[in-house]
């Protein structure tokens, strides 16, 4: 796998205003910047596409991203050559599968920088291992009465297990706020925290703003009362990358689909301690020690949380997908991504009527935006004329929406392989839509 070096800095610690000013810098010499995006697209086959005549400008990576063709061939061979179910079999093809599945844990475990691959729980997706958490850690340690915070910036996966959880128990929900550009209000968070403060869910990037809160500042303002956090990491271990012992957080969950590997694999890791203290989600083969018609006895984690036939192929894939990532490398990612969401940024303010939402001083590459007159489902059904990919809609994130006052937004969410063609495409299509509507 390539190493590709990259010269500009990753962090500004002046915000929004510094990170432009040093970026536009960098936008006007190619030779400042060492990033071979275009050998990069040539690994992800779906860049060759045609949409409607047009070349596929792909910019809607947030919602699932594309899958470079290592990743593709690897699961493709490991179907046709070495297929078993797992933890099984005798035989010497249920032993290769085994170590395929178990070694794809190492490598998760090694890319957040996990104690042990025991603290590491495959699941379905990102939704999965939050629910697992809410169902699992919060029926048994939480009380009616006890306070969950979340942010104001929350996907739904992060917003509706905790009503269940407090419709099913009488746990309260309390929201720790944002300010108009997206920021999230530490001063407020502090605030909020108490005696009664249980648990802080809290996503690691807002999947609609791009923010990147400050996880490691909330989780010690939370341990300093006492509670414990839980990250969404869908966003965040994408584009910022994650040390989970360095964080100290309980429990930190994404998926695998946002991270160039396949859909219908997520991950859950939390402290091992706390796993094997928390009871079983599902219930079924492979996480037991002894079932008798009279009780069941549980093997720890991470096998009882692993109920039944688990994600073989999807956790090879998840795990080729962090090769290939770590191969380019994630800072080397991270700063190219945020050249490109500058330029990005400058092109599409230049568009008149268009307002992006969110221009939080710490940010992802991703951008919310409207166009004066235009619904969001417009935008994005006129530009796929053109070849252009955008999610529309409230982005399972109605709150925020409310927030700002919209029922919807456009979204480009840029990914490692995006360029400045598929920016300026997307410009070109904008003023097409303006075009139409006048």
């Amino acid at each position: 796998m390539r190493t590709i070096k990259v010269s500009l800095e990753k962090r500004f610690p002046n915000g929004w205003i510094d990170r432009m000013t040093a970026l536009n810098t960098v936008l006007k010499s190619d030779t400042e910047i060492d990033y071979n995006v275009s050998a990069i697209r040539a690994d992800f086959p779906a860049l060759d596409l045609k949409i409607n005549g047009h070349p596929l400008a792909f910019l809607d990576s947030g919602a699932s991203a594309q899958k470079p063709v290592q990743v593709l061939d690897r699961m493709d061979h490991a179907y046709r050559s070495e297929y078993a179910n797992v933890h099984r079999g005798a035989y010497t093809l249920s032993q290769l599968a085994t170590d395929n599945y178990e070694n794809a844990r190492m490598t998760v475990a090694n890319f957040m920088n996990a104690k042990t691959p025991d603290e590491v729980i495959f699941t379905r997706n990102g939704t999965a291992a939050i629910n697992l958490v809410a169902y699992s850690y919060g029926r048994t340690f939480l009380r009616a009465g006890d306070e969950i915070i979340i942010s104001h910036m929350e996907h739904h996966a992060n917003i509706v297990p905790w009503q269940l959880l407090r419709d099913a128990i009488g746990v309260e929900i309390k929201i720790a706020p944002i300010d108009d550009h997206g920021n999230f209000l530490m001063d407020e968070f502090e605030k909020l925290l108490c005696p009664k403060t249980k648990l802080v869910a809290v996503t690691h990037v807002s999947n609609v703003l791009g923010t990147i809160l400050p996880i490691k500042e909330i989780v010690r303002q939370a341990h300093n009362i006492g509670a414990h956090v839980l990250i969404d990491g869908c966003q965040g271990i994408v584009h910022d990358g994650v040390d989970v012992q360095d964080l100290d957080a309980e429990f930190y969950a994404f998926t695998g689909h946002k991270l160039y590997g396949p859909s219908g694999i997520g991950v859950l890791w939390g402290k091992l301690d706390l796993l094997n203290k928390m009871p079983p989600y599902e219930g079924g083969g492979d996480m037991i020690e002894n079932v008798t018609f009279e009780k069941t006895t549980y093997r720890e984690a991470p096998a009882r949380f692993e109920a039944g036939t688990p994600p073989i192929i999807e956790a090879v894939g998840l795990a080729t997908a962090i090769d290939y990532v770590t191969g380019v490398g994630l800072e080397n990612i991270a700063n190219y991504e945020t050249k490109l969401l500058t330029y990005a940024t400058n092109h599409l303010a230049e568009i008149d009527g268009l307002r992006i939402i969110g221009r939080a001083d710490n940010k992802a590459p991703i951008i919310s935006f409207e166009l004066d007159g235009v619904h969001a489902h417009d935008i994005g059904t006129i530009i796929d004329s053109k070849g252009v990919a955008v999610r529309a809609g409230h982005h399972c994130a109605q709150p925020l929406m409310d927030r700002y006052g919209l029922v919807a937004t456009a979204r480009a969410s840029l990914g490692m392989y995006n360029n400045t063609d598929d920016i300026d495409q997307l410009v070109d299509a904008l003023n097409y839509v303006k075009d139409i509507f006048g």
